[in-house]
């Protein structure tokens, strides 16, 4: 029986074999990878500082919030401010915070480039630098209230310091402004937030070539030369990340100032946890946008200074 021959409309597969399926490697749109940052960004941070802004133009009284259009807020903030006779409470409150901020990214811009710098380049081995870094973050292990009030017996009018200058008879009287003081306030921000100036500029000192310090020490300079002309320059985004850091993280805290400065000394965040503690929020909400405005133009003049998205 002879074989049954084959349909003549159909194609043989073995004649015409089917296309091979061709693979995509395209990557993925940049707008569908950054999809779900963009949706944590504004759920967690857009939104919220919507409604911020939306209830600072709120109109309130003693018993209720009135979701209505008004300046009354910003206009109580800045009330006398216009007379230049005399220093209204927002310009003397924006000025004390702008103080103890100016004051504290100094020190701790000090105190972070020297421990930075000798950090990455005195200290020679991988293993003794993880080490002291690690040193360096032992305080953030627990938490800033307890940091802060260990200081209260050291500084205290009956504390450890007065105690050993009295019994020394280096000083007839306690010290009365070691504690409760605008020193004891700027001690605190310093030993909470120094750590915030030493991660960025040591990270930025690591990067920096070592060829070019030994060029710089071949060519005749001197240690502070290498120092000023070198090593600063190629640290300036360090600097830049911290400065940023120290300064925005002052200029709204008011756990520290209230309790160092045994809630004596007003700042811009102590007087927005005033008002909202009194239910005032609309009141504090335009507060708080003012100061993040006042931030974000402190930002935008650190920023002029150097493009930091070309330096990264």
């Amino acid at each position: 029986m002879s074989a049954t021959a084959p349909d003549a409309g159909l194609p043989d597969a073995r004649l015409h074999p089917a296309p091979a399926r061709v693979r995509d490697d395209r990557p993925l749109h940049p707008w569908w990878q950054a999809g779900p940052f963009a949706f944590v960004f504004a759920v967690f941070f857009l939104v919220p500082l919507a409604l911020v802004v939306a209830v600072s133009f709120w109109d309130f009284n003693e018993y209720e919030l009135i979701p209505a259009f008004t300046w009354k807020s910003y206009a109580q903030i800045f009330e006398g401010c216009a007379d230049t006779a005399t220093r209204c409470v927002t310009v003397s409150t924006y000025l004390s915070t702008l103080k103890f901020s100016l004051v504290t990214w100094a020190l701790t811009l000090a105190i972070g480039f020297t421990i930075s710098y000798f950090l990455a380049f005195h200290v020679h081995t991988l293993a003794m630098q993880t080490a002291l870094f690690v040193l360096c973050t032992i305080p953030f292990w627990t938490s800033n209230v307890i940091r802060m009030i260990s200081w209260i017996p050291l500084l205290g009018r009956n504390g450890l310091i007065n105690q050993t200058l009295v019994g020394a008879g280096l000083i007839d009287a306690p010290i009365e402004w070691l504690l409760f003081s605008d020193f004891s306030v700027v001690l605190a921000f310093v030993h909470l937030y120094t750590m915030f100036m030493i991660v960025p500029i040591f990270n930025s000192m690591m990067r920096i070539d070592r060829s070019l310090i030994e060029a710089a020490r071949d060519a005749g300079a001197s240690r502070w030369q290498i120092v000023g002309e070198v090593i600063v320059p190629l640290s300036r985004t360090g600097i830049l990340i911290g400065s940023i850091f120290v300064i925005t993280i002052v200029m709204g805290d008011f756990v520290t100032i209230g309790v160092m400065g045994g809630q004596q000394i007003a700042s811009v965040g102590k007087v927005i946890q005033t008002q909202t503690s009194a239910l005032q929020f609309p009141l504090a909400a335009a507060n708080a946008v003012v100061l993040l405005l006042v931030v974000l133009m402190m930002i935008v003049a650190l920023m002029r200074t150097i493009d930091i998205r070309r330096e990264l």
